[in-house]
């Protein structure tokens, strides 16, 4: 079977047994705070678990993206060097809601793995819960019972609470779980060590390939564990792994899953892949694994960045670039080239690659573009790094040199360690996370909240937005919780019936107020953990279980819904300006302000942001209607509805339709009636964010009105600020006048500076054979002290010249030397400035082994400077 027949027969197999077959949910995970990625078929699902959703079907089955690199699931060390994990793979599951549970998920796992596949059940081991004493919780003794009628008792294997426990998170739904795992070994092996000894040993050829989870308590913060009133069933297959086994392969890097990309890479580097250990085939292997998981996740909505998701994305694509850099000896841009074919791969299953494969492309491009500028640069240092610890007889590359490689050339600490093994050294990570801990510690004080458990108050069947409609409304409170953010205690609070908006799809959450009786609760944001709203207050009401009157705040919604209906009015602007392939990349609607990023690979000319601009404006002066619709999605689709790429929509959908020829967008947030509402719409900015993709900001309303008369009246207060009636040509004459007046100091200040060169030449002295030079001196800028030291080296053989100022309270140093005496001391510039002159006057500096300079803060060192380095010679 051909991986596409093998996936096809996993859907076909559980459509027949009454499940629905779903699409996969993006990678990239939006509105949880506990996750970055897709990195389990569940996730898209927990709402379903938690009892905050009810799924629309009781039996569900799909195959799901995943992604793991970060947090307790990294596999990133072993990609490429194993031959069975990968960053992103695909999941197949299928999932019970309170319906089907244990005798059924065995049943059909069992029927598929050897009815329909064909595996030979002599090869197939189970797992199933032994039982954990200490938290009281018993043996799962119906798994093995069911197990008993389809396979022979001494295959049946008991597990631990690390193998054969699932949980969520630290909190949350959890249960057993029973895996499947096949041997693949030839048969001499098989019959020398028996494969149950080899079941969860990490053995490369005795693999786990299918999980079934049985959801049955949940895990309260206090670690107690409590039955659910549902019991689900939660399963995953790893398809690659499934491929490997029916393909029967040793590797899944052979079969077609990864063959194609293995075989096109062989094109472009004129390498051949051997399929054993060496770095040139496990760089093949790194390549054709990490190409997916980069270009998926792009076209998913995350681009590279150097925070969070976007990092995790950088750093997989940097240890690609090295890989082939290092091994392929390819010096060139390479997994760019391979994005078509993988986009026309898997066109079928995940679509979303081959509708933005240019796109998808010139990001990969231009990432590889920029890494491979600072590669060698970087790699000629961790070499010197390699080099130095050999003399020094060391074994360890230090924290601040790790930094100085993530700092300065973009080597992750994984990529630096990666180097580091390969090298018989290791990496001292904790000098390099001390190095990094104030930067972390700002980022984590800024988004971390810590939650207690749900204090439930009124149990309802479900909770529901009504703020469409209503900005006001009378509920009642149905669970809240304590938290703390930033060292701040904040409460959060879910009400039955809501007119907040929580924050999504680029539109901030509301504002407002909850009023129980006579007290008023302020709520200062409103977001989503997963389907839930979350309302953000900064109290609690003494009463919480009195009836409450949840308010928002009007003309926060009403400037915010401005900026939204502007959103899609613009986006269809830049659409017919710059053309179809513009997609929206992201946005933010606040009530200030909006933002919208864009895939388009040029500069936005201003002769183009006057015409969108023009064209946005020309849309609100027609006033035309926005009309707003729920239809199924593909209705929608099929009306020319543009939807974002990265977005998991329901079968029901929003369509927001501005004239049916101009705008028709699927959307979830909250607009104004008609386009007239918006009075007023001008760009105040147009930048590049990201390769490939560019931003516009904007205001509308009350905020561009004030814009406008702020900018005519700065304006007008230039004119009468230079006493012209025309001030662009009265600029225009001052900065001639400038340039002159420039040219002409720039001339005294040469001609001061050989002044003072020839100054200093007369307060050399002979120090340990060598002429030394130390002075204080006035100059304007740190420039001037650096010419100096380089400017002596026509007048002087053998020398040392450190030169000082103090420049606007500033304390600044320039070191020069000439070649003879840097190697016969032992000298290095830089290096001094770093280890003596910087500490001195508190500030940093560096440069080259005969020229370097240093600014500080202490001025008053400048003295012990030139005592210090003079001590040095």
């Amino acid at each position: 079977m051909t991986s596409s027949q093998i996936r096809k027969a996993f859907l076909d197999f559980f459509q027949s047994k009454g499940h629905q077959i779903v699409p996969s949910a993006p990678i990239v995970i939006k509105n949880d705070p506990t996750l970055l990625f897709t990195n389990a078929g569940m996730n898209q699902f927990k709402d379903y678990f938690l009892g905050n959703k009810k799924s629309p079907f009781p039996r569900v089955a799909d195959t799901q993206k995943c992604l793991r690199v970060s947090g307790k699931h990294n596999d990133l060390e072993e990609v490429g060097v194993d031959t069975y994990h990968h960053t992103m793979f695909e999941m197949l599951g299928n999932w019970s809601f309170g319906d089907y549970f244990k005798a059924e998920a065995i049943a059909w796992s069992w029927e598929l793995l050897t009815e329909i596949y064909k595996l030979d059940k002599n090869r197939l081991y189970v797992t199933v819960f032994e039982g954990d004493e200490k938290e009281g919780i018993p043996k799962d003794q119906e798994a093995y019972d069911e197990w008993k009628k389809h396979i022979a008792e001494d295959r049946i294997l008991l597990g631990n609470k690390k193998d054969n426990f699932w949980e969520m998170g630290d909190t949350g739904p959890c249960g057993p779980c029973t895996e499947i795992h096949v041997d693949c070994r030839p048969d001499e092996e098989r019959n020398t060590i028996s494969g149950k000894m080899l079941v969860n040993n990490d053995h490369p050829q005795v693999i786990e390939i299918w999980n079934n989870v049985f959801i049955q308590f949940n895990r309260s913060k206090n670690g107690s564990l409590e039955p659910l009133p549902a019991k689900h069933v939660d399963t995953g297959m790893g398809f690659e792994r499934l491929a490997r086994v029916i393909q029967q392969k040793t590797s899944n890097y052979d079969t077609d899953v990864f063959t194609g990309t293995i075989s096109a890479t062989e094109n472009i580097t004129h390498k051949k892949y051997d399929h054993s250990d060496s770095k040139e085939a496990i760089a093949f292997r790194v390549i054709a694994d990490h190409l997916r998981a980069i270009s998926f996740t792009i076209a998913d909505g995350q681009l590279p960045s150097n925070t969070g998701a976007g990092y995790v994305i950088r750093r997989i694509l940097r240890r690609a670039v090295r890989y082939y850099y290092s091994y392929l000896h390819y010096k060139q841009p390479l997994l760019f080239q391979l994005v078509p074919l993988l986009a026309k791969q898997f066109e079928d299953v995940f679509p979303e690659l081959e509708k933005q494969v240019d796109f998808v492309s010139k990001v990969v491009k231009e990432e590889e573009e920029g890494f491979l500028r600072t590669l060698e640069k970087g790699l000629k240092r961790i070499d010197d790094i390699i080099k130095s610890s050999a003399v020094n007889a060391q074994t360890v590359i230090s924290g601040r040199e790790a930094f100085e490689l993530y700092d300065t050339y973009g080597f992750p600490i994984d990529l630096t360690r990666l180097i580091a093994v390969e090298n018989k050294l290791t990496v001292d990570e904790p000098g390099f996370e001390l190095e990094m801990k104030a930067q972390k510690d700002r980022s984590r004080a800024a988004t971390t909240i810590d939650t207690e458990d749900w204090v439930d108050v009124n149990k309802v069947d479900k909770t529901s937005f009504v703020g469409y409609n209503d900005l006001l409304i009378e509920t009642q409170v149905v669970k809240y919780r304590k938290a703390t953010a930033k060292g701040k205690q904040q409460f959060q609070v879910v009400l039955e019936t809501t007119p907040f908006y929580a924050e999504s799809g680029g539109q901030v959450g509301d504002k407002g107020i909850l009023q129980f009786g006579e007290e008023k609760i302020n709520v200062v944001n409103t977001k989503k953990e997963n389907d839930l709203i979350i309302h953000f207050t900064e109290g609690l009401p003494a009463d919480i279980t009195a009836p409450v009157t949840a308010a928002v705040d009007f003309e926060q919604r009403l400037n915010t819904m401005y900026n939204h209906t502007a959103t899609h009015l613009l986006h269809a602007a830049l659409r017919q300006i710059l053309g179809k392939h513009v997609a929206q990349k992201g946005s933010l609607v606040s009530p200030d302000e909006l933002r919208f990023d864009f895939s388009h690979f040029s500069k936005v000319t201003d002769e183009e942001l006057r015409k969108i601009e023009l064209l946005v404006n020309e849309k609100i002066r027609q006033n035309i209607p926005v009309v707003i619709n729920e239809m199924p999605k593909e209705e929608a689709l099929k009306l020319g509805a543009m939807a974002l790429f990265g977005e998991k929509y329901g079968d029901t959908v929003r369509v927001v339709v501005i004239d049916p020829a101009y705008s028709i967008e699927l959307c979830g947030g909250t607009h104004i009636g008609h386009t007239g509402m918006i009075g007023l719409f001008t760009i105040t900015g147009e930048q590049a964010v990201a390769a490939g993709v560019r931003r516009i900001e904007a205001l509308t309303g009350p905020a561009a009105i004030q814009y406008t008369f702020d900018k005519i009246n700065q304006f007008k207060n230039i004119g009468e600020l230079l006493k012209a009636k025309e001030p662009l040509k009265a600029i225009e004459k001052l900065m001639d006048e400038k340039a002159v007046l420039q040219k002409r100091i720039e001339s005294l200040e040469a001609r001061q500076l050989v002044q003072i060169r020839n100054e200093i030449l007369q307060k050399d002295e002979i120090v340990n054979g060598v002429t030394f030079i130390g002075d204080i001196i006035e100059v304007s800028s740190a420039e001037a002290l650096k010419k100096l030291c380089f400017d002596v080296k026509n007048q002087l053989r053998d020398y040392v010249i450190v030169l000082c100022a103090n420049i606007d309270g500033k304390p600044y140093v320039a070191i020069g030397m000439s070649d003879v005496v840097a190697a016969a001391k032992q000298l290095d510039a830089g290096k001094i400035i770093k280890e003596y002159v910087a500490p001195l006057i508190k500030g940093g500096g560096g440069g080259q082994k005969t020229l370097a300079t240093a600014g500080g803060q202490d001025v008053s060192q400048l003295k012990d400077v030139i005592t210090v380095v003079k001590g040095l010679l």
